[in-house]
């Protein structure tokens, strides 16, 4: 069990016996497991061992092959915004597109311009 008192060496090494207890259940050896994930075989036994010096990309790419991926958003959550924090977002939220200001490029006067009112027949 991981535990926020353990120091970082027994949670790595409890990380890399997760990972391998995974692995064998799925029945990949380290060889198919590294090649999968695009990581050398030392990369994977380094993982497994719990040793300090490996990558975090190295990591991500071994939880995606093994599905394990998704529980990075337990590990790191997002941020939720309190409810306070919300009202005080909402009035400085865009409601709607300014366009462009001064006259340069497309505005909407200049389209309108282009168009004509239309008449009914009897109006000419």
């Amino acid at each position: 069990m991981i535990v926020n008192q353990m120091a970082d060496e027994p949670l790595l090494q409890e990380l890399g016996a997760r990972l391998m207890a995974v692995r064998l259940g799925r029945n990949l050896t380290q060889a198919q497991l590294a090649r999968e994930a695009g990581v050398s075989k030392r990369t994977l036994e380094r993982l497994e061992a719990g040793e300090v010096a490996v990558q975090l990309t190295g990591l991500i790419r071994v939880l995606r092959v093994l599905d394990l991926l998704e529980g990075l958003n337990q590990l790191v959550p997002e941020p939720v915004a309190s409810p306070m924090e919300e009202l005080k977002l909402r009035g400085r939220r865009r409601k709607r597109a300014t366009g462009t200001r001064g006259g340069v490029g497309g505005g909407l006067a200049e389209e309108a311009a282009e168009y004509r009112v239309w008449k009914w027949g009897d109006e000419r």
